[in-house]
């Protein structure tokens, strides 16, 4: 009897132990989007992937934007652990330090996911981005993008002098300042209020998402000379997380976490880019809406006008100097300067 007890004790101190150890990691990230975005369903799979991963041991619940903090808050939140983790543009930060907002959309740099995500990952986008960050009490675990961003105007928008006294949502930092040396009136605003504001001339036209979700969200029924490609921005979207949290996770799951993330990125190119090209093909064929081109020409000057307001920003903090020093010395060498 004595021998059988102690089979069954050891038996349910075995199963125990499996179910203790199996989820490690309860983590709480939120998301810049809304529930029910594209952006947040592609964001929430990856969150099962790395469930799946990680044999069970991390399980990720992702929040929509503004369900802890306001979508601005979380690089506050995530440091003092009130959140373990978020998926946000970076940009939203530059209030902190410029430099957030140079690495996180140097406008005209990019022309495809791709350039970004190899400065990051193998140009020394990835330490930088630690070093800016680690003060603030986070680790920058990977990025992604939504790609090239569509503009939605309720005016025609055929070049840069367009621009001009256009009332143009744009987060703050280094976008808006490019927007107002292009002539424009920069408005600061949530993408959840870009609909209302643009239906009620409040703004008249938005740096918003990619083609496909300002089209889904049925931006362009307000605005319905939407730019494509995108002539301006391809933000730095993060995945981070609290930079205490990380350093208790053993080697082997933040390996998951990082390479999960570099699927993620290619993840979510791929299938805002699909999406992106069918809402265009809609687009077209709806008479009420006119899709416009820009020009390589006009692209060129908006360009030289974004890269002066680079050096600006470099003056304007040390971190932000070690931005544009790194991030032009990476264009340079792979002759994406000119």
């Amino acid at each position: 009897m004595k021998r059988t007890h102690l089979k069954v004790a050891l038996a349910v101190f075995i199963l125990s132990g499996t179910t203790a150890t199996a989820q490690e990691f309860d983590l709480t990230f939120q998301s810049v989007d809304p529930a029910g975005n594209p952006n947040f369903a592609i964001q929430k799979e990856w969150t099962e992937r790395v469930h799946k991963m990680s044999g069970g041991r991390i399980a990720i619940e992702l929040l929509p934007v503004g369900s802890v903090v306001e979508y601005n808050e979380t690089q506050e939140a995530v440091g003092s652990g009130i959140l373990d983790g978020h998926i946000t543009d970076v940009s939203y930060f530059s209030g902190k330090d410029p430099a957030f907002g140079l690495i996180a959309n140097p406008i005209g740099a990019w022309a495809s996911p791709d350039e970004m995500f190899r400065f990051i990952n193998y140009g020394g986008g990835y330490e930088l981005m630690n070093e800016l960050e680690g003060p603030y009490g986070l680790r920058f675990v990977g990025a992604t993008t939504t790609g090239l961003e569509g503009f939605v105007s309720d005016r025609p928008l055929d070049g840069v002098a367009d621009l001009k006294g256009l009332k143009v949502r744009a987060p703050e930092g280094l976008i808006q300042e490019v927007f107002a040396a292009a002539g424009a009136v920069p408005v600061n605003l949530p993408y959840s209020e870009v609909y209302t504001s643009l239906d009620k001339g409040v703004i008249d036209a938005a740096d918003s998402t990619v083609f496909s979700t300002n089209h889904q969200q049925g931006l362009h029924k307000v605005a319905v000379h939407p730019v494509y490609p995108g002539f301006h921005s391809m933000p730095l979207v993060e995945v981070a997380m609290n930079l205490e949290k990380w350093n208790s996770m053993p080697e082997d799951l933040q390996e998951i976490m990082t390479v999960s993330v570099r699927d993620f990125a290619q993840d979510a190119v791929a299938r805002l880019s699909i999406n992106d090209l069918k809402a265009v093909a809609e687009a077209k064929a709806d008479p009420s809406i006119t899709v416009h081109n820009w020009s390589a020409e006009e692209r060129a000057k908006f360009r030289t006008i974004a890269m002066d307001q680079w050096s600006k920003v470099a003056a304007s903090s040390e971190n932000a100097q070690k931005v544009y020093a790194l991030l032009t010395e990476y264009l340079k060498s792979q002759g994406l300067l000119n």
